[in-house]
């Protein structure tokens, strides 16, 4: 069934013999709108470790019992990638960025997004030839990208507030918008063919359609995506 997927984090994972950790994020690909991952924090018995668990695993998702279940024992689960195996676009970029000393240490200085020179804050543009040929330029973390601003074809309105999806064939199916920029601003959602594009420079979505034509989208019901 649709649900939003900020409802399904924080679910516990429940494995074939026992509980397993809980959901902390998960990782869609934007260009197949395909959820690969879904990011568990796994219980003290792990020491705390976030491991990768690949939503083909997933047999149930409970909503009353807030528990998503997985065909992999607790000893599956320990055996699991960390999740440095495959990072999001936003985390691959900051390592290379970090490795390189191209990052400005933006910890309490205003400045929340983009690529900065260490020298002079000037922005630094990756080339192709800084991309490692092996990275994975479409997986994106559901939170990182919630809070995107998000830009239509004529102008900025608002941001990523949720995301809708469904829980079977595991595929984001739209946004839900936050259109603050607006008078009597709303959450409305737009389907996720309308996506041109996600930035992790500018953190931006960037859309094929008008400010109008968001404005105009179905109401964002939460009741609709919680299953009786």
């Amino acid at each position: 069934m649709e649900r939003n997927i900020d409802s399904l984090l924080d679910y516990q994972i429940e494995g074939t013999d026992g509980e397993a950790g809980k959901t902390e994020d998960f990782y869609f690909d934007d260009k197949t709108s395909a959820i690969r991952y879904v990011i568990v924090k796994t219980g003290s018995w792990l020491s705390g470790r976030e491991v990768l668990i690949s939503t083909n695993v997933i047999t149930k998702t409970d909503s009353l019992t807030k528990t998503i279940s997985i065909n992999l024992s607790q000893e599956q689960i320990q055996l699991s990638p960390d999740i440095d195996t495959d990072k999001p676009v936003f985390l691959q970029k900051e390592a290379m960025l970090n490795q390189r000393h191209f990052w400005k240490n933006f910890a309490g200085s205003g400045y929340y997004g983009g690529e900065m020179g260490i020298e002079n804050n000037t922005p630094v543009r990756l080339k192709p030839t800084d991309r490692d040929p092996k990275e994975d330029n479409h997986l994106r973390s559901v939170v990182q990208v919630g809070g995107y601003a998000i830009h239509a074809s004529n102008g900025e309105i608002g941001y990523v507030k949720d995301f809708i999806i469904d829980d079977q064939s595991w595929k984001v199916l739209a946004l839900v918008v936050e259109t603050h920029n607006w008078i009597g601003g709303k959450k409305v959602v737009v389907d996720i063919s309308h996506v041109k594009a996600i930035s992790f420079i500018d953190w931006t979505v960037y859309l094929n359609i008008s400010m109008e034509a968001v404005n105009e989208s179905k109401l964002f019901e939460k009741a609709e995506y919680i299953a009786q």
